[in-house]
């Protein structure tokens, strides 16, 4: 009996909770989705009803709701990084899909190849008294060059896409003074002499910006290789090692018939021993080429490239020995048993100093 009453509650209590609810929260036929609607025992019909609102032109539909058909691309796309629109859409190049884009530190290093060296040896003192009595160019001589392959290293940095700035050291060798050089044979002529030695080595320290100018030009070689220029300016310590200057030619001074004994008659065998010296010159640099990359950030530039080196000296001190020849009093003339030594100072030979070369720099960015 009170299992039944319990239930008799139960069913009561949910049938009366939507009557209740009903009562409470009247029904409006815009919030109701079935068509009618029964509140207090009255059946309200839900009337069928279409709103229009005319909003310049179009219209909008209460019950319908139309999507707009998506705009269907097709065809093929244009290439990644293009400004091609394609049905009103344009695409643009993500930030990291420039594969080539300099950004960051990164190390260098470089090796080239001297194809030309331009420059040449003068004596600065061919215009001092009795300087035809020291052999040295008093023409112009350019300079000797065996394989000559100037090595690089550098540290720098991006500062930007565009533009980077790294510090250099450069040494080259392989450049000598030249084999042979037209001296002075005191009467307004040219003698050819024979040199030997003077080995020179020049180490340049330079600051130095690079331009990519793909902006201009564009990629190269179907976007792996990106042009650029450059230009450095800095200091370069050029050496020169000790050389000498033989000439072979024999110079008469007196008649040896007219001479007396042990009077000098002529001078041979000239040796000119240059001492060698070091300069300090402004330098600087042109450079143009193209980058491509390889794998794990490493990037290769392959360039042309000019370098002013500025000046090769010797330090001024010029030892010359000479063999001399003295009357016998006979009217012959014989070789003498010593050489004469004399010691000059402040005479200095000079050459300037520029290479073009090619080369590659493989930099690796951190």
């Amino acid at each position: 009996m009170k299992k039944s009453g319990i239930s008799a509650t139960l069913v009561t209590v949910v049938f009366a909770i939507p009557l209740v609810a009903n009562g409470a929260y009247p029904a409006y036929p815009m919030y109701q989705t079935n068509g009618q609607v029964l509140q207090q025992g009255i059946t309200y019909q839900q009337p069928t009803q279409q709103i229009v609102y005319q909003q310049q032109n179009p219209v909008v539909q209460a019950n319908s709701v139309v999507a707009s058909n998506p705009t269907r691309i097709t065809g093929t796309l244009p290439r990644v990084g293009s400004n091609v629109t394609n049905a009103g859409r344009q695409y643009y190049q993500p930030a990291d899909y420039d594969r080539l884009a300099d950004s960051g530190l990164y190390i260098g290093l470089s090796l080239g190849y001297s194809a030309s060296v331009s420059g040449a040896m003068n004596a600065d003192y061919k215009n001092e008294q009795n300087a035809f009595f020291v052999p040295g160019a008093f023409k112009e001589a350019t300079f000797d060059s065996e394989t000559i392959m100037p090595l690089q290293f550098s540290v720098g940095a991006a500062i930007n896409n565009d533009v980077r700035v790294d510090f250099s050291y450069t040494r080259y060798k392989g450049i000598e003074y030249p084999g042979s050089v037209m001296s002075s044979d005191g009467a307004g002529g040219f003698v050819k002499t024979q040199a030997t030695g003077g080995a020179i080595t020049s180490n340049a320290t330079m600051l130095n910006l690079y331009y990519n100018v793909d902006s201009y030009t564009g990629y190269l070689a179907g976007g792996s290789m990106r042009p650029y220029i450059g230009a450095g300016v800095g200091i370069s310590l050029n050496t020169i090692a000790d050389y000498v200057i033989l000439d072979n030619t024999f110079y008469s001074e007196k008649d040896p018939a007219e001479a007396s004994a042990g009077e000098l008659t002529g001078i041979s065998d000239i040796y000119a021993y240059h001492n060698g010296g070091t300069s300090e010159n402004l330098t600087y640099m042109l450079e143009g080429g193209v980058t491509t990359e390889l794998e794990g950030g490493i990037k290769l530039d392959f360039f042309v490239r000019y370098s002013g080196l500025g000046n090769v000296r010797t330090s001024g001190s010029i030892v010359v020995s000479q063999t001399e020849w003295l009357g016998d009093g006979a009217g012959g003339e014989y070789e003498a048993s010593y050489d004469s030594v004399f010691h000059y100072t402040n005479w200095y030979e000079t050459g300037n100093l520029g290479t073009v070369d090619l080369g590659v720099r493989m930099r690796l960015q951190f």
